[in-house]
Parts: structure tokens; sequence; C-alpha cells
């Protein structure tokens, strides 16, 4: 979710298990009937407080986790959201804070070196990259393994 306007993306906290805080990219699963992109607009909105609109898909984030005897694995489809409404907040439970940051200081925020690498791809496509998300729907054909992550966009399980 970036507010092209001011040069700052709206991210969230959430505290791990460990009880610290780590900043991620907003994200959820995708509901009966909805397509991915839908789901991403409704999940920032609901994590963040800020209404979006798809600009362009930028990638997708596989990863495996463990929960409680079972390994399930999460599909994370992300998009570049331009900010068009809302008021930051954290209402959402599953949020412990939100925050508006600096583009340029994405890098040194966010937990996840994918949800890292892909903010960088969505910033070179914002700044006039290439434009076109693939026959696949991700942005190049980007498809990232990462460790759990808290990121911005749509899940599958």
């Amino acid at each position: 979710m970036i507010d092209g306007d001011h040069r700052l993306a709206a991210i969230i906290g959430r505290l791990d298990r460990r009880g610290r805080l780590l900043w991620s990219l907003p994200k959820g699963h995708i509901e009966p009937g909805e397509t991915p992109e839908q789901t991403a607009v409704r999940e920032v909105a609901e994590e963040t407080g800020i209404i979006g609109r798809v600009v362009i898909a930028i990638g997708t984030i596989d990863y495996w986790f463990a929960a409680g005897n079972r390994r399930i694995h999460k599909t994370v489809h992300h998009y570049l959201l331009d900010a068009v409404g809302g008021e930051l907040s954290d209402e959402d439970v599953e949020v412990t804070e939100v925050a508006w940051v600096p583009l340029g200081e994405l890098d040194e925020v966010l937990a996840y070196a994918d949800e890292r690498r892909l903010v960088r791809r969505a910033l070179s496509l914002r700044d006039g990259g290439e434009r076109d998300g693939g026959a696949d729907g991700r942005a190049g054909g980007e498809r990232l393994g990462a460790r759990p992550t808290r990121g911005s966009g749509t899940e599958q399980t």
C-alpha cells in the first residue's frame, strides 16, 4: 500500500512468539468468491484502515510452517496498491501496530527478506520499470520461497 503523494507505505506490526514486534506487509486469506486482487484490497483495509486500488501484481511468496503436528504450505500473492482513502488504524485484532513508513526506509524496517525484495521490485515498477504482470499473474514471473511471512497480499493454503 503506497501513498505516492507522500512516498510512504502502510505496514503492519505483529508480535511474534517471543514478543518481538515484527513489521511486515498486510496480507490475508482469500474468501470464497474473491479474486486475489479483491482480497488484497479487503485485507489492506481491514489491517490498516486504508482503502487501496490495485496497480499491478508484484510477486508471489511460498512458504511452509508448522501448526501442531501439521506442516502447512501457503502461497501469498502480493500487489502494489495505491492509497485512495481511509485513515490509518490498528483496530484489527491480528495487528499490534500500523504505520506509514517512508519508502526509502522499508528495506531497514521490514522483518522478512522476501518482502524486502518484493518492495524493491514494486518501487522499480512504480518508477517506470516493466508493467507486465505475466500470464501467470506474477510480476515478471517472480516466485520467492520464504520463512513464514506476514506479507502484503493474499494467501492460499
